[in-house]
């Protein structure tokens, strides 16, 4: 399995790209897929219209909005470019199907894919994708707010994924013996918000769970000013690495 981090930040960050994550099991799939990854995906070299499955973690725009783009791209180019490409998949917590298909249904120029566009909503129950298999779990972000975190298991590797989050035990649940956590660090411990992981909570996770080795990603600019790795490690005294858009790891 190999993970790509696409985007290492938030909405408005002067230097990384909202939430977006590239992974390479025997399927090519994004998790989630915010502003300006889009063209960080085509820096990595992997061609995008092959990419069959997308899941989001929730509907908040830094985990979403380049696929509206991406969609409209990969329709002109199969209508009028020539091109092809496989059947895409997009899933997502309950509401996923009736939010694009209204969306899309109102926007100018996303009628009539000339290629099977197919959106599944999702509950806390694993499925498979060819070899790999996928967990959803819901997770605390805000009220009223479904949102998933995502373990994705392939040829006995696990990687975790928190979307955004509170600490929460299903959360710790869903990281168990992982051997990679992507976790939501939007904040430093020393400047908390109520509705996401901060650095301290992020190594409590870790440390709780058994994971392998902690990414901390999902930054808002303010997290830049403290070093949240040493935060992360009063709690975790495993493997910390804070993340960069296009970092590359393989499991």
């Amino acid at each position: 399995m190999r993970l790509t981090i696409l985007g290492s930040g938030t909405n408005v960050h002067p230097t990384r790209a909202a939430a977006g994550y590239l992974v390479h099991t025997d399927q090519v799939m994004l998790m989630d897929f915010g502003p300006r990854t889009l063209m960080n995906l085509g820096k990595t070299g992997v061609n995008r219209h092959r990419i069959t499955h997308i899941l989001f973690s929730h509907y908040h725009a830094d985990h979403f909005s380049d696929f509206i783009t991406y969609l409209f791209d990969e329709i002109i180019v199969a209508k009028f470019e020539g091109g092809s490409r496989p059947p895409l998949t997009v899933m997502g917590p309950p509401g996923t199907s009736r939010l694009f298909r209204t969306m899309f249904g109102l926007l100018p120029g996303f009628d009539q894919a000339p290629f099977p566009v197919r959106y599944r909503d999702l509950g806390d129950r694993a499925f498979r994708i060819g070899a790999t298999k996928i967990i959803p779990t819901t997770v605390l972000h805000v009220p009223g707010l479904h949102c998933l975190g995502y373990r994705v298991e392939y040829q006995g590797k696990a990687l975790a994924y928190s979307g955004d989050s509170q600490y929460c035990s299903p959360l710790v649940r869903l990281c168990g013996d992982a051997d990679l956590a992507v976790l939501d660090c939007s904040f430093p411990a020393s400047r908390p918000n109520p509705v996401h992981l901060h650095a301290g909570q992020c190594g409590q996770v870790a440390r709780e769970a058994g994971v392998g080795r902690l990414i901390l990603s999902h930054f808002y600019p303010i997290a830049e000013r403290y070093d949240v790795r040493a935060q992360a490690g009063e709690a975790f005294d495993g493997s910390i690495t804070k993340a960069r858009d296009l970092l590359r790891i393989d499991l």
